[in-house]
């Protein structure tokens, strides 16, 4: 069972270092592939002013976040929704830069690069020199934008979901069977039951063609057919 996080923040600008602070995360839970339903979102006290450019991107005002918690104060919820999974964010790299920094803030171990997928690589890797913003790509694969009218860390999160699980091999990866677990779409497909036709169709084929069929079978498969794979017997009176 492969558990990934993925990730988004909104901060107060580019570059913890010069004294820029995460002022939102959040999180999306996926459990091979699918999101659970599970999620985190937080605004933070950055204990800095919002600088306009930023306030124009994501519409995060100062009083907004004046009686949000500090970073230190949600950490350890962040660390425990996160655990051991691996992380997945648009330009890992900046988000990365903001968490590895706030945790070693707070005393706690950073999570290092391992620990991250970048969505903007696959992305380029797969569509090379077109456009991989997050918006180009969920325009790319359909993906609605009516709700985002500006960045915010749960709903870039949510989309980043969707666009991540087009990028490792579409929804087609959903109904893959042979994968199947308990509560997956997957499985439910796998597990799923019809009734019985009202009126059962005809046979189209004769019992001479089933009869020769079925010795062609015998003779050049022999119990290496399907049929005979699933425990599957032909009646004596289509052999004969």
């Amino acid at each position: 069972m492969a558990r990934e996080i993925v990730l988004d923040t909104e901060t107060t600008g580019f570059d913890p270092r010069t004294g820029d602070r995460l002022i939102e995360v959040g999180c999306i839970e996926l459990v091979d592939l699918l999101p659970t339903g599970r999620t985190f979102h937080r605004f933070v006290n950055p204990e800095r002013l919002i600088p306009p450019d930023a306030i124009r991107v994501h519409g995060i005002t100062d009083e907004k976040v004046r009686d949000a918690p500090k970073f230190h104060e949600v950490v350890d919820d962040l660390m425990d929704f996160i655990g051991d999974a691996q992380m997945i964010a648009h330009n890992a790299a900046f988000d990365r830069n903001f968490i590895d920094f706030e945790y070693d803030r707070c005393g706690r171990a950073i999570t290092g690069e391992a620990r991250w997928i970048d969505t903007l690589q696959l992305a380029q890797k797969r569509f090379p020199g077109m456009p991989n913003s997050l918006d180009a790509l969920c325009k790319r694969f359909k993906i609605s934008l009516v709700e985002r009218t500006l960045h915010g860390a749960l709903i870039d999160a949510r989309l980043l979901a969707e666009v991540y699980l087009e990028l490792k091999g579409g929804k087609e990866r959903v109904l893959d069977l042979t994968s199947a677990r308990p509560g997956s779409v997957g499985a439910a497909v796998a597990a799923a039951t019809h009734a019985p036709r009202p009126r059962p169709l005809a046979p189209r084929s004769t019992p001479e063609e089933r009869a020769a069929h079925l010795a062609f079978l015998q003779a050049n498969l022999k119990d290496h057919t399907l049929w005979a794979a699933q425990g599957v017997t032909v009646p004596q009176d289509e052999a004969a």
